[in-house]
């Protein structure tokens, strides 16, 4: 008797649980569900921001135009008359046909992304969109090293701040300034700093050592735009992933390095057996987070390089708002968001953290 009343009472609370979260599901479907589902029908049409144009489904010829690459193989040019491979007189290499050449132009034109030379032979990288290409390469190098410098650099001022010292207080709300400062704020004072030709800090700091002429284009040189982004990117949300980490630092319990140090464990080896394993679940939610960010970076790109170079984020919008083609910047979008669940459960199998200690 008594298990049946349990029973019904277990079922009452589960059916009120159902009710409670009933507005919030809702809500949820409306803001985050509903468009979700209309950003991946739209990414299979032409669908035109504000044309006023009729939309057809083209099935994933978004997604052919965005992600087809080919490889093919250039041939050496040979000289008619003595039937020999024709040698640049400059540079004493060989020359090689013109990539426009050998790729396709049908059904869909490739253009040239990249040269490179393989077992002996010269091959071309081409994609039907290179600009796309470019910006999924210029973000995942962004996000996998700002999120690695960052979560390096977070562990150790976590580490820091949460040892017991005079002014941990004011050094915990000195830790957070750069990441209170509004993204656009932060890059326009880094595009001061990265300035060429010496009215810049770091050309001036350069120049006043004698390292350079104080004449490096920062935001121009292809060599050095991407590594500024990842320190604008580092510098501001550092402290961000050291406050998740903090976090996690404080719910281990002090009596566990205690026990530690009577059994003569070290401070490394105390960290290796005791901090790193109670600390997975929080690291894991902080590289969710930061990777999640990452993976949509577009402010940073957006106020220092415009459109000399993409992200995906930026891409997307130009794509959105200069080309008004909305079924292409929704296709942009669905392979964002896979890319970004593919990071995430990348993240929770490698630190073999389940889903409710995360939570």
């Amino acid at each position: 008797m008594k298990t049946n009343r349990k029973s019904d009472l277990a079922k009452r609370e589960e059916r009120t649980a159902y009710k409670l979260l009933l507005p919030a599901l809702i809500i949820l479907l409306l803001i985050a569900i509903y468009p979700l589902g209309q950003v991946f029908y739209t990414s299979f049409t032409d669908r035109q921001f504000a044309s006023g144009q009729e939309t057809e489904f083209i099935g994933f010829d978004n997604y052919r135009r965005l992600l087809s690459v080919t490889v093919q193989q250039l041939e050496p040019l040979v000289d008619e008359e003595t039937n020999q491979i024709v040698i640049d007189e400059e540079t004493a290499k060989v020359i090689y046909e013109r990539p426009i050449d050998v790729l396709p132009r049908e059904p869909i034109r490739y253009r040239e992304y990249r040269q490179f030379n393989l077992m002996g032979n010269r091959y071309v990288l081409g994609a039907t969109d290179v600009d796309f290409i470019d910006a999924i390469k210029n973000t995942l190098v962004f996000t996998v090293t700002s999120v690695f410098l960052e979560l390096v650099l977070g562990l150790g001022i976590a580490l820091v701040v949460n040892s017991n010292f005079k002014g941990k207080g004011v050094t915990r709300t000195a830790m957070l300034i750069p990441w209170a400062v509004i993204t656009v704020v932060s890059a326009r004072m880094w595009e001061w700093m990265l300035a060429p030709n010496r009215t810049g800090m770091f050309n001036m700091l350069l120049d006043r050592f004698g390292l350079t002429e104080g004449s490096i284009a920062f935001l121009a040189s292809s060599s050095f735009q991407l590594p500024a982004m990842i320190a604008v990117d580092v510098w501001k949300t550092t402290p961000f992933m050291a406050l998740l980490l903090l976090a996690g630092l404080q719910t281990i319990p002090d009596e566990l390095y205690e026990a530690a140090a009577i059994d003569g464990a070290g401070p490394v080896k105390q960290f290796f057996s005791i901090t790193f394993p109670l600390l997975k679940p929080a690291m894991a939610v902080a590289l969710i987070f930061r990777t999640l960010d990452a993976l949509r970076v577009f402010d940073v790109f957006q106020v220092l390089l415009g459109q000399s170079e993409y992200s995906m984020a930026t891409y997307n919008y130009f794509q959105l708002i200069g080309n008004r083609n909305m079924g292409l910047a929704s296709a942009i979008g669905v392979i964002i968001f896979i890319i970004i669940f593919g990071f995430a459960i990348i993240y929770i199998k490698s630190l073999g953290v389940e889903m409710d200690e995360t939570s």
